[in-house]
């Protein structure tokens, strides 16, 4: 059975049939004056192949499937009826119209298969042998009709010679044709193939490349970009439409020279960068850090095509170079002063126990008591900073524990409530919805951080009364706590917002500079996040996110905890 695909296969070749047998039919009906028993056949063979054109070009719209195969073996059918009649009407056996019958034999090659040439051959083969039969039967040779191929094989050698090699031509164009049009299927078929898989490597690498987080672009041997892929417009700040055919030097000059010099060096001297560090500007006009590599592309016979380079934004890496350059640093420093710290405290302290011992023995009036009273004063002080110090240099890897952050809490407002930083103006307050709360932390560490919060907001605070609240929000479909500590204070200028958390820097007159210090510390220390909003007039606002507690999640912590570095990052 014809399918889909034979059915569409000819359809280029159906108006060009039709108007070879349009001149046919003029020519031997009208100018030939041959009988017109020939115009239904031809007729009923125009509305076929008509019809079964409009089957072919509506394919997309509606499946020709059983009907497109009928049509299609009736248009072959009726081909060989109205060519039968033609070379009967024109001579018989000696007709010029003969040859007809190859044209259907070749244009059935196009829609069926060998078997199916075959078949139209045997067709074509009978219909030429009952066209000689009539011939003979009616041409006065004596023997009754109904003796039929005996006729046919009695008659002149002549005729009997013609019908056998029109035969053998139709079985050999049909078997020729046929094979030729498998055959080209097959290659239809392989280069079908071939171009789809390659359409589709091409769709693949190209979908690859496009993809990539780091920026490619490829320029050919005169400096023209030929590839932009989609990093490189995010890092470069370009539209990949602007700048295809342009020359990289102009399209670079300006906001990026380095790259351009980088991309014709490779152009012009055949250079290559394994690695280089550049900077450029961006489309905002800020300076971007990019590590660049470029090699040349060649072909086959190691001609120069062009260069390609490959590149990425080194922003985030040199951030974080820079933290842990500053964390090695602390480090160092912190575990150095550490130990000076520790011996300082000694003496301090033997100094500020003889001073009172001084005081209280002997008889000091005037000048030299406010001198003794100051160096007590500054000894205490000093050891004060000492011990902050130890403190922000002692955290190290805490151990991580279920803590329940209400009772906590309440503990840290009874102990600010005796701190020498609180007055009896300022109301502090726990706002939560939930009785317990569990997280994951260690307690100690807990109450230091919140304590110097609580400290470090009552210290700003100006003689007008003030408030300090601390608000906790469970989101347990996250498996987070947030922790609000809130302010209306003074709040922090824009300036200093960025150097809170850095050690011994400080706005008060008074302040060691290692509150907030140690909050970050301790925060990193425990893996915590910390976000701080605050404006000028309007009070300041930490938020700190802690993990709800459950036993894996404790474990998982204490695991990486002992696999990360000693050191926290400030």
């Amino acid at each position: 059975m014809t399918t889909r695909s034979q059915v569409e296969r000819p359809g280029w070749f159906l108006p060009l049939r039709l108007a070879t047998y349009i001149i046919l039919f003029a020519v031997v009906v009208f100018w030939m004056d041959y009988p017109s028993y020939l115009r239904g056949p031809f007729i009923a063979y125009s509305v076929i192949t008509l019809a079964l054109a409009i089957i072919v070009g509506t394919k997309n719209r509606k499946d020709p499937g059983t009907l497109g195969s009928v049509t299609l073996a009736l248009q072959f059918l009726f081909e060989i009826v109205i060519e039968s009649g033609i070379v009967f009407a024109t001579g018989n056996v000696n007709s010029p119209f003969f040859t007809l019958f190859l044209l259907t034999i070749v244009s059935a090659s196009l829609a069926y298969r060998l078997v199916g040439t075959l078949m139209i051959a045997s067709l074509a083969s009978l219909a030429d042998a009952f066209i000689i039969w009539l011939v003979v039967e009616f041409s006065g040779s004596p023997g009754p009709a109904s003796q039929g191929l005996h006729s046919l094989l009695t008659a002149s050698e002549s005729v009997f010679y013609s019908v056998f090699l029109h035969i053998l031509i139709f079985y050999l164009v049909a078997f020729i044709s046929g094979f030729l049009a498998e055959r080209l299927r097959v290659r239809d078929q392989q280069l079908a193939d071939t171009s789809r898989a390659l359409r589709m490597a091409r769709l693949e690498t190209d979908d690859i490349l496009r993809h990539l987080n780091s920026g490619l672009l490829t320029v050919d041997a005169d400096g023209k970009i030929i590839y932009f892929n989609r990093a490189a417009e995010r890092i470069l700040g370009y539209r990949e439409p602007e700048v295809r055919g342009m020359s990289c030097e102009d399209v670079f000059s300006q906001r990026m020279p380095s790259l351009a010099e980088a991309l014709m060096d490779g152009v012009d001297r055949g250079h290559h960068h394994p690695r280089k560090e550049i900077s450029i500007l961006n489309a905002d006009r800020e300076r971007v850090p990019v590590g660049l590599s470029t090699s040349r592309l060649l072909d086959d016979r190691h001609t120069p095509r062009g260069v390609i380079a490959i590149f990425s934004d080194l922003t985030d890496a040199k951030r974080m170079e820079d933290k842990v350059r500053a964390a090695d640093r602390l480090a160092a420093v912190g575990e150095l002063s550490a130990s000076i710290a520790h011996e300082i405290r000694n003496p301090l302290a033997a100094i500020s126990g003889s001073v009172e011992v001084l005081k209280s023995e002997l008889q000091v009036e005037g000048e030299n008591c406010k001198l003794m009273d100051l160096i007590v004063k500054e000894s205490d002080r000093l050891s004060k900073i000492t011990t902050e110090f130890l403190q922000y240099a002692r955290i190290d890897r805490p151990t991580y524990e279920k803590v329940e952050l209400c009772h906590l809490i309440n503990e840290i407002i009874q102990v600010l409530h005796h701190h020498q930083a609180f007055r009896s103006d300022i109301q502090v307050a726990l706002i939560t919805d939930e009785a317990i709360v569990y997280v994951v932390g260690e307690e100690d560490l807990l109450k230091q951080l919140l304590l110097n919060l609580a400290v470090n907001a009552c210290e700003s605070f100006d003689d007008e009364p003030h408030s300090l609240s601390f608000s906790l929000v469970v989101k347990q479909a996250q498996g987070k706590v947030q922790l609000f500590v809130e302010d209306d204070g003074p709040g922090i200028d824009a300036e200093n917002l960025g150097h809170i958390y850095r050690p011994f820097f400080s706005t008060k007159k008074e302040g060691t500079g290692l509150g907030l210090a140690i909050v970050h510390r301790i925060c990193n220390a425990l893996k915590l996040d910390i976000q701080v909003d605050s404006e000028p007039g309007r009070g300041t606002a930490f938020v700190i996110e802690f993990d709800a507690y459950n036993h894996e999640r404790v474990e998982d912590s204490s695991e990486k905890s002992e696999a990360a570095s000693p050191v926290a990052t400030t």
